[in-house]
């Protein structure tokens, strides 16, 4: 008895644990269940599944960030995500995530595998610090985290492509993991500094050079 006991006592520890690894609580809403795109998440993607989504991608994300401690993140207790009937693909707002069910149903291909890219894509908005970092920076870093996810699409531009760094999204995102592989741990680093502020001095604290020393040096790694 005293055995049993014991083991109880231990598994009741050991899941306190790790429901203390992840505390935050998670909510899926499809306000466009009439619409075939409403219905199409729910045969092809569902609810289940997207919570589960969203559990993974921000383990992921406070990994990748290194934000190993509560301390060192958002002090966000519920993340909802909403599936409405609306154009474009997705947006974030401050702890609410709003997926379009008109993406969905055009979208062809593998639409799950597509779903998760963007969930990632768009909880790195809920856990980045960002504050008055430049639009596209932080549009990279969350399609950065894709990529390092294994969601990147294949339309994403190649490693090199792209006008200028901060150009957002697939753009920075290759430029940015170009600058991880210069210092592991870089983007985890420049995230951390920007829970304040930004400043592009940021990148030569980080990594010796200037933001435009280092797209230079990046152009030319892939100019063919």
């Amino acid at each position: 008895m005293g055995q049993v006991m014991l083991l109880s006592l231990l598994s009741f520890l050991v899941l306190a644990v790790l429901q203390g690894t992840n505390a935050v609580t998670y909510s899926v809403t499809n306000t466009a269940e009439t619409t075939p795109g409403g219905q199409k998440f729910n045969n092809e993607i569902g609810s289940d599944y997207s919570s589960q989504t969203l559990s993974s991608s921000t383990d992921f994300i406070w990994r990748l960030f290194q934000q190993n401690t509560e301390a060192d993140r958002k002090n966000v207790q519920q993340v909802k995500l909403f599936i409405d009937d609306m154009d474009g693909v997705a947006y974030t707002s401050n702890d609410e995530i709003h997926a379009s069910a008109r993406y969905i149903q055009g979208y062809n291909g593998d639409v799950k595998g597509e779903f998760t890219g963007v969930i990632y894509h768009e909880m790195t908005h809920v856990w980045q610090w960002s504050n008055g970092a430049p639009g596209g920076l932080i549009e990279g870093i969350a399609d950065y985290v894709r990529l390092k996810a294994g969601y990147a699409p294949s339309h994403w531009v190649q490693p090199g492509q792209g006008d200028k760094w901060d150009q957002g999204y697939d753009v920075t995102a290759r430029f940015l993991d170009y600058c991880n592989s210069l210092s592991n741990g870089f983007v985890a680093e420049l995230n951390k500094k920007m829970k304040d502020t930004y400043n592009a001095n940021f990148f030569v604290e980080l990594l010796g050079k200037t933001v435009d020393q280092l797209w230079s040096e990046y152009k030319a790694k892939y100019q063919t």
